[in-house]
């Protein structure tokens, strides 16, 4: 019987020493990867993200398991922890999966951030009556644009019921709206279905930016509902259906919508009325929507030969390219996946040029692909890789020798450049009509500069 009880007792122990093994090498794993998350920026987070409350953290993973984005999210010492805070997009699915409510979703202090617009609770400006919907205002994600763009109609519709503005002459409108992206969208069917009196404007084509998404992309929703339509049930639609929903309701329900027309400044008159300047004249309103998303207008590389037809800054229909060589330049998830959809198109040889030396905030699943792809061969990756001129046929780079010590150049044929260097945002036309953003310098406020790498979060005490 003491036989029966030693042999037990130790493997219990054996048991309990390794198992503690195992906790120690994972904690390592773990706090190597804050160490690398840490060197390359993506310990920073541009957008909404978790933010966790480490004292009522039970430990349980259910937040790392719940992550569509892998990487995010870790245990670490038995506590919640922001890894890879750049590949958060802020699904929220680990909000909803605590079950202690130790983790939610946001934005965080955006008071040290000149790249986010001071907003109030009601997503009102710094500028009375001026409101901002979407991603401007630094929150991913169709599903909360759509939800933004309902909210501030609903808090302008209260004003107007309340009366709390001078009212104008007839020919002021009740709000309104800039930019035909999800929350634009939202916020023109909202308006029709409250009864103001409104007017949407844009500089491009209805969609905004979803219309710029290569042709199939599957884009995230999540249920939710969009006014004069009802519940949007499914959680993935092609950007071709959203598109084509779109415009059936616009048509349907007769929305006031001018394309192609560009917002360039406001003048706010002493009772509080509004003459937005555009391209197509003066237009006066009670209040003003801002749903023009971040990236504005593409940035270009500043290059030789970057005015060239053949360099393009979206790609539409990705069947439209076969039997040709192609470059793509950019490391985001834009760049990425054109490059996927180009490398799966009959006969092309495609390159992707990065110039850094690791991809940068990416979504996780994009990352596999892109990496399986340059296993393979189907895609030549090159990282540490600047475009220096594009010429008729080929494209000159430089790139960075192996180890960082020196330089070289290098001649890619291309039939064609797409060029995904991101977008100009609307900052400097904001700061000029009176919008404050948090924490930037008087420099920084009058050159409308993006701080680099975002804002800082917070990791885990063993990095």
């Amino acid at each position: 019987m003491t036989g029966i009880v030693i042999f037990f007792a130790a493997g219990f122990a054996v048991l309990g020493f390794w198992h503690r093994a195992i906790e120690r090498a994972q904690d390592r794993r773990l706090t190597e990867m804050i160490r690398d998350a840490q060197q390359q920026g993506m310990n920073q987070a541009l957008t909404q993200h978790p933010q966790i409350d480490r004292y009522r953290c039970l430990g349980c993973g259910s937040c790392v398991r719940a992550c569509p984005e892998k990487s995010v999210l870790a245990l670490v010492e038995g506590k919640s922890c922001l890894v890879y805070a750049s590949h958060c997009v802020g699904h929220g699915h680990c909000e909803h999966a605590c079950p202690v409510g130790a983790l939610t979703v946001g934005l965080g202090d955006t008071s040290s951030r000149p790249d986010i617009p001071i907003l109030s609770k009601d997503l009102e400006t710094s500028v009375p009556g001026v409101f901002i919907a979407g991603e401007l205002g630094g929150i991913g994600l169709i599903r909360h644009a759509i939800s933004q763009g309902i909210r501030v109609i609903e808090t302008i519709a209260g004003r107007v019921r309340e009366n709390k503005i001078a009212v104008g002459g007839r020919d002021i409108i009740d709000v309104l709206i800039i930019g035909c992206g999800p929350a634009g969208v939202a916020a023109a069917l909202k308006a029709l279905d409250l009864g103001l009196s409104y007017l949407l404007i844009a500089q491009e084509d209805l969609g905004g930016t979803v219309r710029k998404y290569p042709r199939g992309k599957l884009v995230l929703t999540e249920p939710v509902d969009l006014p004069k339509y009802g519940r949007m049930k499914r959680t993935q639609y092609m950007k071709e259906e959203l598109i084509e929903m779109w415009e059936s309701l616009f048509l349907k329900m007769g929305i006031e919508f001018r394309p192609y027309v560009q917002f360039t400044d406001l003048d706010v008159g002493s009772d509080g009325s509004m003459a937005a300047m555009t391209s197509a004249g003066a237009l006066h309103c009670r209040h003003l929507v801002l749903a023009l998303g971040r990236r504005g207008t593409p940035r270009r590389l500043g290059v030789p030969g970057e005015d060239s037809e053949r360099v393009l800054y979206e790609l539409v229909d990705a069947a439209d390219y076969t039997h040709q060589n192609l470059l793509v330049v950019g490391g985001g998830d834009s760049a990425l996946e054109a490059a996927q959809a180009l490398a799966a198109q009959p006969g092309n040889r495609v390159t992707l040029s990065y110039r850094r030396n690791t991809f940068f905030r990416i979504k996780e699943r994009n990352r596999e692909r892109i990496e399986s792809l340059r296993q393979d061969g189907t895609v030549e990756v090159l990282f540490n890789s600047q475009v220096k001129k594009i010429e008729s046929n080929q494209v000159l780079l430089a790139m960075e020798t192996e180890g960082g010590g020196g330089s070289c150049e290098r001649i890619i044929p291309s039939d064609h450049v797409f060029v995904f260097a991101g977008g100009e945002p609307p900052y400097p036309l904001l700061k000029k009509i009176g919008v404050r953003f948090g924490g930037a310098s008087d420099s920084q406020e009058r050159a409308g500069m993006e701080p680099k790498g975002g804002s800082l979060v917070s990791s885990c005490a063993t990095a």
